[in-house]
């Protein structure tokens, strides 16, 4: 085990330097200039100039990429043109409210998502499987921001259930900032109504998110669980009078459960990154929506850091997934 993290630690250096050179590349690649955007469109030549001159953006190119490189190291960004504000804090700002809204998607799909996937693989050819796998096949097929579209003009414009988008009420005053996701801070401020109000604001975004996660789940949970339904201890275990709900539940989905949680964790690299577009639609503050902004203002220093902190959180996942295999089936080796 002990190996096997540094292995993966070595990786993830290497995987990161990687990231770095090529957003550095990128950015500079870019149309624009960053002095200008900084100065605004009014300044004077010797104003951009001054601007240049503290970025070191007239200095050689290699000499900026050393110096970009020693202030990631430190957790320097630099500032961002958007909000006037090192990224590093708009980061620790934005980030929460996009992971309260990821984590909360990924249990919703994976949930559900086995859940179906059982039932359509236990009822394989009959009418409950069409079922499911039509579902699945609908989630696939919609494109999420028609489905936010659709779900906003249902279910705020037409019935007036659910709220159009944010994270509170308006006028609602937030709790106090202790972890950044609304629904925990809630509870610590002792506020339910504030926790209500926060679930209410979250079941649009959370389903639109979830629902090609769970599509992609049930396809693959119905599949290993019908390759395990066929193996002889299933049979073993049907002949010793055990419960049907046992055997499905702890023999077959137990077994099944490996490429399930490769799914999973891929999942929710991707919900990271399609948090994008659902953020700009539901007005949710978080990273996405930062990108966003970032891009369309050409903000390179901003661009460059939510690159590292997504690659991070993708790399991160993926060395949890590889640690969960082992603990999930002892057969699993992590030479």
């Amino acid at each position: 085990m002990a190996q096997f993290i540094v292995r993966r630690l070595i990786a993830t250096l290497i995987l990161i330097a990687g990231v770095i050179v090529m957003t550095f590349a990128l950015a500079r690649l870019l149309p624009g200039d960053p002095a200008r955007l900084i100065a605004g469109a009014r300044a004077g030549p010797d104003a951009v100039a001054a601007i240049r001159d503290r970025l070191g953006l007239d200095e050689p190119v290699h000499r900026q990429f050393l110096t970009y490189v020693s202030n990631v190291l430190e957790g320097d960004f630099g500032q961002s043109i958007i909000t006037r504000r090192p990224i590093a804090e708009d980061i620790l700002t934005f980030f929460p409210a996009t992971l309260e809204l990821v984590l909360l998607a990924g249990l919703v799909s994976v949930v559900l998502g086995v859940a179906l996937g059982t039932v359509a693989a236990v009822y394989s050819a009959r009418s409950a499987d069409v079922a499911v796998r039509g579902a699945a096949v609908f989630g696939l097929s919609v494109p999420d921001f028609w489905l936010a579209l659709i779900f906003q003009l249902v279910f705020f414009a037409t019935f007036g259930l659910l709220p159009f988008g944010g994270r509170l009420g308006t006028g609602v005053v937030p709790p106090e900032f202790v972890t950044g996701f609304m629904t925990i801070d809630s509870l610590i401020a002792g506020r339910l109504d504030l926790f209500a109000d926060a679930l209410r604001h979250m079941i649009m975004p959370v389903a639109v998110l979830a629902i090609p996660s769970m599509a992609i789940i049930i396809r693959v949970v119905r599949v290993s669980m019908l390759e395990v339904l066929s193996q002889d201890f299933i049979r073993t275990a049907r002949a010793k009078g055990i419960s049907p709900f046992q055997v499905y539940a702890r023999h077959a989905l137990g077994n099944a459960m490996l490429p399930i949680i490769t799914v999973f964790g891929l999942n929710l690299g991707l919900l990271i990154s399609g948090a994008v577009f659902i953020e700009l639609i539901f007005d949710w503050p978080g990273l996405g929506r930062y990108t966003a902004n970032a891009i369309s203002a050409s903000d390179y220093n901003a661009i460059m850091a939510i690159t590292l902190v997504v690659a991070l959180a993708y790399t991160l996942i993926n060395f949890l997934v590889d640690l969960s295999y082992a603990v999930l089936d002892p057969r699993v080796s992590l030479k």
